[in-house]
Formats: C-alpha cells, structure tokens, sequence
C-alpha cells in the first residue's frame, strides 16, 4: 500500500502548519488578553492551546501510521491516529472546564475592567489567518482522502468562529455591555467542551468497531449488484484509521469451480476499491442453499 502511506506524508505538512499557527496565535492572543483585559480573547487563546495539543495528537497518529504491519499489528498501525484523538480529547476537555472555572469567577469577583478595543483587531486578526489555515487543509485533506486531516480543517474552521465571537463580545463591551464579554469567555469555554466530546464520541465509537449503517447499506448494495453473487448473508465493517475493512459472505450458484468462485471475490475487492476506496476486503463464498 504505498499511494496509502505517502499520502499519510502529505497529511503531516496540513499538521505541521497548524501547530505553528495555533502557537503564534495563542501566545499572541494570551498576552494581548492580559494587556487588554479581555476574558474572550484570553479564553480564545487557551482554546488555541488545546488546539496545539489536537494538532500534535494528529502528526503523532499520522507519523504512527506509516509503520508497516508486524507480527504484532496484521493490519498496520492505522488506529494510532483515533488513540491520538480520544488522549486530545480528554485534554481540551479539562482545559474547557478551566476556561469555564474562571469566565464564572470573573463575574463574581466583579470590578474587571472593560476590555480595550484593541482587542477586538487582533480577534478579527486571528480569524483571518485561521480561515486561510482552514482552507489548506481542506483542500489537502480532500487531496489526500484523510479522514483526520479534514477533521482537523473543521476544527481550523470554529476556531475562526472562536475568534469573531470574542471580537463581537469585546466591541459589544465598548458600548455600555461590558459583560458581553465574559459572556463571550463562557462560550468559548462551552465551544471547547463540545469539540472534546464530539472527538471523544467518535473516538470511541471507532475504537469499539462502531459502524455507519447508511454507508453499511451502500457497501451491501454494491456487493449485491456484483454479477455471480446470488445472495448476502452476511456484511460487517469497521473504520481502521482512515480506511474501511470489510467482512462479507455470499452465496454462489453451487455448482460454480473454486476458480469461478475466486473471480466473483476478485470483482467484489476491485469494485468496493472504485466505489468506496475501500482497500480491504475479506470475501468468504458459500453454496446457495446450503445451510
């Protein structure tokens, strides 16, 4: 599978420039928060640092995934990329809850300081640069058909979502609402906490062979339409990575050679690959009406 593991190598560029953005992004907006007094723009900045954590969790994943199979990982080390995620998930999620812990605070303590305009340029600043971010990746991320790369385009793009709110909870203070922007603080902090559930939710579900039933249904219509397959018993799936392994058993006409049964399976592997990109396919053929 060589196109597979050198399009991994391509996805790792679509990581790289994310780490580096996120870091010049949240050192800038932590310091700016702190000298302009904004709760919105310090809680965008900590949401950038889980973002680092993410993007490193996909390039670890990535980079594992490009280790062939042994004897110990038959089928490759594709899932090193959802471990990568459910352990990125649990760190937003604590650095959510903190952002939370200390917007709720800030209402308490009361006497905060309205938050300086500036802060409002360079939230809009940051959107910009996380747009054209999240652009790259999606176009390599569709390049490449790399499931964790687009994922990560997706969380390029609410960081962006991230950084308008914060502008609008900063303009917002200027006119008389200066707890538009603690309000904005507290959003950020609830935005973080879903993005680590959705990864965790998905991470999951793929680690316990968790399986769409739609596209379940799509896979069964294919091999149905295969000519020779007289019927389906039996289809499973599983996402390995970035790649969809495969179960299925058919019913040929009984009287068909072991040769004759072996070009049927031939056609299933080889349509499955055109239609769904499907790599691995396991065909196991029984007799019609054979119980």
């Amino acid at each position: 599978m060589p196109d597979v593991y050198e399009e991994i190598r391509r996805g790792e560029k679509g990581a790289w420039v994310s780490i580096a953005a996120y870091l010049i992004l949240s050192a800038f907006k932590i310091i700016c928060g702190y000298l302009l007094f904004s709760s919105a723009l310090l809680a965008d900045g900590f949401n950038n640092v889980t973002d680092i954590v993410a993007s490193i969790a996909v390039l670890i994943g990535l980079r594992i995934s490009q280790k062939p199979p042994d004897s110990d990982h038959a089928y490759g080390h594709f899932r090193a990329e959802t471990v990568a995620a459910l352990i990125a998930s649990f760190i937003m999620a604590a650095v959510g809850l903190q952002v939370l812990v200390e917007a709720v605070r800030s209402i308490f303590e009361g006497g905060k300081k309205e938050p300086e305009i500036l802060g409002a340029g360079v939230a809009v600043i940051s959107a910009v640069v996380m747009l054209g971010v999240y652009l790259y990746n999606r176009r390599l991320a569709r390049a490449i058909n790399n499931q964790a790369l687009m994922a990560a385009a997706k969380d390029n793009l609410s960081d962006a979502m991230v950084s308008i709110g914060a502008a609008v909870g900063i303009i917002g203070a200027q006119f008389g609402l200066p707890w538009l922007d603690t309000v904005a603080a507290i959003l950020v902090g609830l935005l973080i906490c879903r993005t680590a559930w959705e990864i965790f939710r998905d991470s999951t579900h793929t680690l316990t062979d968790g399986f769409d039933e739609n596209q379940l249904s799509d896979l069964r219509s294919t091999i149905a339409r295969t000519p020779g397959v007289e019927a389906i018993r039996d289809v499973k799936a599983r996402v390995h990575g970035n790649h969809v392994l495969v179960d299925v058993v058919i019913e040929v006409k009984p009287d068909l050679s072991i040769i004759e049964g072996h070009q049927i399976s031939d056609k299933i592997e080889e349509r499955m690959k055109k239609a769904h990109n499907i790599m691995h396919v396991h065909v196991h053929v029984e007799p019609g009406g054979v119980k």
